[in-house]
């Protein structure tokens, strides 16, 4: 049977703080190009790879999560855009692209091929299924129309605001007829959500040395929905500026992601004096909604209304230095790895 190498990235071990590209290394492995008869498998060629915040929570020795902890010595998986070269699964044949959990790895063998999803082709960069089309842009849908309950006129505030997630809330709100602004931690993603993306304001972060003055300043009346993609400093201002029944949808925490120990908040008695409703979310709770997400969002994308951006980086070995990037900042957009052009 026909061999080929297969370039892999392996997770080296569990980890404490936030992960650092030599948690990772890139190994070179073979593998069979045929899947085996009566496997029920696909054999992909992983085109292009998501990096994203969540993954670090499989990088710790913890098992009460919603998602299994990685493997020691094994090949990363996560969200990718993948074609399939060989099937045993009459659902797909060779040719077809899919979106699904993949290997970080150049060709993979998925068995579990109840989770992919077939890419109708939409004259949209197939990358877009990791993010925009994938599970960030859903999770932007999901949170900001089921959890936030949004109605014209409010006051949207944003964190990580140029992230996977947050570029697409704050153009879901303002589409909405929302005010929108949102918070960033570089002066080039300010003007990117304030020049490209269409925010009504953006402020960067790490030059406020007081978050709770600075959302004074941005919102006088108060937030009425706030997206939180990164806990801690921000989310307790954001509780004393909350307005009266405000909303808070908790989809991240990426400020917390280096802290064994995490940052506790002081102003929860904020959720009584404001009635706050307060709801952490994932995406998967949703499923049902993703037909009219994906109708929904590619309609606005072709006419123009919703612009994507992503942060491509060439090459598989380019993924650990991608990944622990994206808790220092260093993405401008969604973090993307091409493995392969097709």
């Amino acid at each position: 049977m026909e061999e080929a190498q297969n370039k892999q990235i392996i997770f080296r071990d569990y980890i404490e703080g936030a992960p650092k590209e030599t948690d990772m290394e890139l190994k070179a492995g073979t593998v069979k190009l045929k899947v085996p008869k009566g496997s029920g498998a696909l054999l992909v060629k992983n085109l292009y790879l998501s990096c994203d915040p969540y993954m670090r929570g499989r990088m710790r020795d913890y098992h009460g999560s919603y998602i299994p902890p990685f493997v020691p010595g094994s090949v990363i998986e996560g969200f990718g855009v993948s074609k399939v070269l060989d099937s045993d699964d009459p659902n797909f044949k060779t040719g077809d692209l899919v979106s699904g959990i993949t290997g970080w790895e150049e060709y993979s063998l998925i068995q579990k091929t109840e989770q992919l999803r077939k890419i109708q082709q939409e004259d949209i960069p197939i990358s877009y299924y990791v993010g925009l089309l994938g599970m960030p842009g859903f999770t932007a849908y999901a949170g900001f129309y089921e959890v936030c309950s949004p109605k014209k006129g409010e006051y949207v505030f944003v964190s990580a605001a140029s992230g996977a997630v947050g570029q697409l809330v704050g153009q879901l709100a303002k589409l909405h007829g929302c005010y929108v602004v949102g918070s960033a931690g570089s002066s080039q993603k300010v003007d990117l959500l304030k020049n490209k993306l269409g925010f009504d304001e953006a402020f960067n972060y790490k030059e406020e040395p007081d978050l709770d003055a600075a959302l004074k300043r941005y919102f006088q009346q108060g937030i009425d929905i706030y997206f939180d993609n990164v806990g801690g400093p921000m989310l307790d201002a954001a509780f004393l500026n909350m307005r009266i029944h405000g909303r808070i949808a908790v989809c991240g925490m990426v400020s917390q992601h280096s802290f064994s120990d995490p940052e506790g908040i002081r102003h929860l008695y904020m959720l009584v004096a404001k009635r706050i409703r307060m709801e952490g979310f994932l995406q998967s709770d949703f499923l049902h909604l993703f037909p009219d997400f994906m109708k929904h969002i590619i309609s606005h994308c072709k006419q123009g209304k919703i612009v994507y951006i992503e942060d491509m980086n060439e090459g598989l070995e380019s993924a650990p230095a991608a990944f622990a990037g994206l808790f220092s900042g260093k993405n401008v957009g969604k973090q993307v790895i091409c493995v392969a052009r097709q």
